[in-house]
């Protein structure tokens, strides 16, 4: 195990891609294998001693920033067993997404969540439910979690596997590897009708134990390594960055593409995509710094992908280019892939707007204001609208861009001094407020950490901000796991 006392010496440790400042920790810790992680657990849970769990810190919210007691760093637990004929992987919390897609591709398998940044690591990935562009169809990484290891604040283990401990009469009866009972109260909290919900603990009726893990922020226990379902890769795609002249003919074929794709089956000659992607008018001007060859005059673009066989390539490249002439897109001005470069640059496009603006907003020396609310379909254009008119008011320099398909956009806001700071923050606010108003949620896919605490409250309410705690309780009497996130530390203490 390595273990650092100067605070010089994992500095980086201290920070993660929230830039919230301030992180201090006695010490951290770097345990080898499981076994290690238990004896730190262990001591940690006997003393009190609170603890953060890093991971490859690529957290938006502050999560993995340590303020007091220990930060132990799962890195090194690297295990990656792929088995080909089963369509699944044992992987360890350390190991990198990016690594782990690229064996599993290797050997003709795919894992389809898709968060923006490859270099995360899969630990963190499960701990935050982690989704991207390809939840639109494949949901979010819950959805490929067959079995998870847990070490609990005591050090005891857990090992569950999906189906074996569902919640049962309002709880969850948790049996350890120690042979140790614990009754865990299940969540009773309706959630948002979304397509993705990062805002909490899960909640949904009948639910089963792996997902209370799941998406809790390391609050509760830390995975150290999990069961994960793979998919055979796809024979090939049709891939598209599509420009539109009128705002209007690009909602209505986004419109189009949610219905056609959300039929009974992903299967046959049918639209089926993938991934559906926006990028606003603002954007395309912002992005054409570095890509000079966007369009200019346009009201913004969508790049969608949908996955093809031999035999059914050439009928859905025709559905699609049917779809777009009915759609009134600037076919002629618009990017298709046609190998895989193609396909790279148009990644490469779409993860370039959310560095450009962090280089902008870094010379103005403030934070970037971004939002990560998603909204039910039925109330997606009239949040939009609201949402632009408030941002076009502003004077505040800003981008929206993400993944429309699931009613999930990223407003990027760059204020270029202290008093616009001061107005992106209550911006944001009025979002946060209109997003409830509407049945959405306050955290779609980048979690409530330490940051958007006080949201999370707003959304659900002391009664069932109380029943989460509840559930942490029985996990983590003494809650010294990941303190500071999800919820504040007054309600722990009440």
């Amino acid at each position: 195990m390595i273990t650092k006392t100067d605070p010089d010496e994992f500095r980086d440790y201290l920070k993660d891609a929230s830039n919230m400042p301030g992180g201090h920790a006695e010490r951290l810790l770097v345990p080898s294998d499981e076994d290690e992680l238990r004896a730190i657990l262990r001591e940690a849970g006997e003393t009190g001693v609170p603890v953060t769990i890093s991971g490859a810190r690529t957290g938006t919210v502050g999560g993995a920033i340590p303020f007091g007691g220990i930060l132990v760093s799962l890195e090194k637990l690297l295990k990656l067993e792929i088995d080909k004929d089963a369509s699944s992987a044992v992987v360890g919390a350390g190991v990198i997404l990016g690594d782990f897609r690229r064996e599993a591709e290797a050997l003709g398998l795919f894992y389809p969540p898709d968060p923006t940044e490859w270099s995360c690591q899969i630990g963190g990935n499960i701990a935050t439910d982690a989704s991207g562009a390809r939840s639109f169809k494949y949901g979010s990484t819950r959805d490929f979690v067959e079995s998870i290891r847990v070490v609990l604040a005591d050090g005891d283990l857990l090992v569950l596997s999906r189906g074996e401990v569902t919640a049962e009469d309002g709880r969850f009866a948790l049996r350890t590897e120690s042979g140790r009972e614990i009754e865990v109260p299940a969540p009773t909290y309706p959630t948002p009708d979304v397509s993705k919900d990062c805002s909490g603990y899960f909640s949904a009726p009948a639910m089963d134990a792996v997902d209370l893990f799941v998406g809790s922020e390391g609050t509760l226990g830390v995975i150290t390594e999990a069961g994960l379902r793979l998919l055979p890769k796809p024979e090939g795609s049709i891939t598209g960055i599509v420009f539109f002249r009128n705002r209007a003919d690009l909602l209505g074929f986004v419109d189009e593409v949610r219905r056609l794709s959300m039929g009974e089956s992903h299967s046959g000659n049918r639209i089926d995509a993938s991934f559906v992607e926006y990028f606003d008018s603002n954007s395309l001007r912002f992005i054409r710094e570095k890509y000079p060859e966007t369009p200019k005059r346009m009201a913004g673009a969508v790049y969608f992908e949908q996955e093809t066989g031999a035999d059914s390539e050439d009928q859905v490249y025709g559905l699609w280019n049917d779809l777009l002439e009915s759609s009134n897109a600037s076919i002629d001005e618009s990017w298709f892939a046609v190998g895989d470069a193609d396909l790279e640059k148009m990644r490469e496009f779409r993860h370039a707007l959310p560095v450009a603006v962090n280089e902008k907003i870094v010379k103005f020396g403030q934070k970037k204001v971004s939002t990560d609310m998603a909204i039910p379909v039925e109330n997606f254009e009239s949040f939009l609208r609201f949402s632009e008119t408030l941002l076009e008011n502003s004077g505040i320099e800003h981008v929206v861009f993400g993944h429309m398909g699931d009613c999930h956009l990223h407003a990027n806001m760059i204020p270029a001094d202290d008093e616009q700071a001061v107005s992106a923050k209550h911006i944001y606010g009025r979002m946060i407020a209109q997003s409830i108003m509407l049945g959405g949620t306050v955290s779609a896919e980048h979690g409530i950490g330490k940051l958007k605490s006080r949201y999370l409250y707003v959304m659900y309410g002391e009664r069932y901000i109380h029943e989460m705690v509840a559930i942490k309780k029985a996990l983590d009497p003494k809650s010294i796991l990941g303190r500071g996130n999800v919820f504040e530390e007054k309600f722990l203490n009440a």
